[in-house]
């Protein structure tokens, strides 16, 4: 027999169904307990609010466990290649390597983007930052593809969508970062892979060869399997919301952009380096700031230790740690934040008083520290981010749209003025 749940109101009891999902979450189903009792509940910020049944990504924070379809991301990122996990999040499979070259080409026949474009980068001013850029971009991409306005298309037509944004969405990052620059446009490169492609359109110049560094490559292609999905995270929960008003699939994830574009979800990383700047600024001596972060009476904080999901240890940071060790290594950065960043992860791990509080480096510190290496700039670190965690923004949306979800609408508890009266003007 199921298991029920049962809550009193008024003197009367009312049975509610338990879901259990197949890692046995449990939930209490409360689709109905406005119509059964008038009441609902109320959840800021929808901590405890389990607002779709998804297939897609497991998480446990309590034994930091994340696995994509099922895969582990320890083997996802020891073993696979990003448009590999892509093609698993999106269609809920990995690909053999028919399925693969079919994907990979087909996303290779849509890396340009239309020249028509380079004129709104142009009105751009250089100092816009790039996610402002990015979402705007993205979200301009429905005029130029009026089809993908029509939420009743075949699933060939949708496919098309999304081999389009897969494509294009790394175009148009670096391409903000080149307008930045104020340096000219380079144009993808089907010879190259996805990640190399991407470095080529970030740091090619017309005039000169650019050596794309295999393990810089594979680096990039560790974050971005490590970024691509999340579950049900402040940005996809955008996606999945705005997606259920059949808006098409560009902005959508123009606004899952600006949702990752908020300091307290996307920009953890780019605040790691903010962090290594204030010490160095202050002289680089990182003992003093230890102190400050373990003492409670300062608001100091490290930035990049422990997580707000993973209550032990975050799983993508074992996995990110020997990447960033590589890079380092392999360019032989002569940093100054980047030594105190060593300094700071040394502590960290060895430390008793960060040890018994769980504050270990995550995923952000590793990430900024390796875009900061590679030379990626720190505005540019969010977009970096979006552009791992697309095919996580398209798996959730293509899910929504497939189980034909209904239109999100959160209710409210009303605490304002109660009905009043309306006084003239001349007489207030």
């Amino acid at each position: 027999m199921s298991e029920i749940a049962k809550i009193e109101l008024d003197g009367k009891v009312y049975e509610l169904p338990v879901i259990e999902g197949s890692e046995n979450e449990k939930a209490i189903d409360i689709s109905k307990l406005r119509e059964l009792t008038g009441y609902i509940t109320i959840d800021t910020g929808y901590k405890n609010t389990g607002a779709t049944k998804s297939s897609i990504t497991f998480l446990d924070g309590e034994l930091g466990i994340l696995h994509y379809r099922g895969y582990s991301i320890e083997q996802l990122a020891e073993k696979a290649s990003f448009p590999e996990v892509a093609h698993l999040l999106i269609y809920g499979e990995l690909p053999n390597q028919t399925e693969l070259n079919d994907f990979e080409s087909s996303i290779k026949k849509h890396t340009l983007v239309h020249e028509d474009m380079k004129q709104f980068f142009e009105a751009y001013p250089a100092q816009a930052h790039p996610m402002g850029v990015l979402s705007s971009m993205i979200s301009s991409l429905a005029t130029f593809y009026p089809e993908s306005l029509d939420p009743n298309r075949s699933t060939e037509a949708k496919n098309l969508t999304v081999h389009r944004l897969l494509a294009k969405l790394p175009t148009l990052a670096a391409w903000a970062y080149k307008n930045s620059m104020r340096h000219k446009f380079m144009y993808p490169r089907n010879n190259y892979n996805y990640c190399e492609n991407f470095l080529h359109m970030m740091f090619a110049m017309p005039t000169e060869d650019y050596h794309v560094d295999p393990i810089i490559v594979s680096a990039l292609n560790k974050l971005l399997i490590l970024h691509a999905d999340h579950e049900q995270n402040c940005s996809t929960s955008t996606v999945r919301i705005v997606g259920s008003s059949q808006a098409n699939l560009y902005s959508t994830v123009s606004a899952g952009i600006s949702a990752l574009w908020g300091p307290l979800h996307g920009g953890a990383n780019q605040e790691v380096i903010e962090m290594l700047e204030q010490i160095h600024n202050d002289g680089g001596n990182v003992d003093k700031w230890v102190l400050k972060a373990k003492d409670k009476e300062d608001p100091f904080r490290l930035m990049g230790f422990g997580h707000r999901v993973y209550k032990n240890f975050d799983p993508r940071a074992n996995i990110i740690k020997k990447a960033c060790d590589d890079v380092l290594q392999k360019l032989g950065v002569n940093d100054p934040l980047l030594a105190i960043a060593k300094k700071l992860e040394k502590v960290a791990l060895e430390d008793e008083y960060f040890k018994s509080r769980n504050l270990y480096p995550n995923v952000d510190f590793y990430s900024g520290i390796i875009y900061k290496a590679i030379g990626i700039p720190t505005e540019m670190f969010t977009v970096m981010f979006a552009l791992g965690r697309l095919p996580g923004w398209i798996a959730q949306w293509k899910e929504m749209t497939e189980n034909k979800e209904p239109i999100g609408r959160p209710r409210q508890v009303y605490i304002g003025k109660t009905s009043r009266e309306y006084v003239p003007l001349s007489k207030r």
